[in-house]
């Protein structure tokens, strides 16, 4: 049985065969201290943005009407 380094390296080579590359990618720790503060903080900022806001009352006033003759 051939060990998971040449196991690794055999996929490897077999999806780069495919015209897949590996690409690492760097992720936030949702295990770290002050995660869920922080992402609470920033939905709720989310959340608040369109609060008071009138984009789309100026997108209707300056689009065309399209389903009028």
């Amino acid at each position: 049985m051939a060990d998971v380094k040449d196991r690794v390296g055999e996929h490897r080579r077999r999806m780069r065969e495919q015209g897949f590359r590996p690409i690492q990618v760097w992720v936030p720790d949702t295990r770290a201290a002050g995660f869920r503060d922080e992402a609470h903080r920033q939905a709720a900022t989310v959340a608040a943005a369109d609060a008071g806001t009138d984009d789309q009352d100026f997108i209707e006033a300056v689009s065309a009407p399209w389903d009028e003759d």
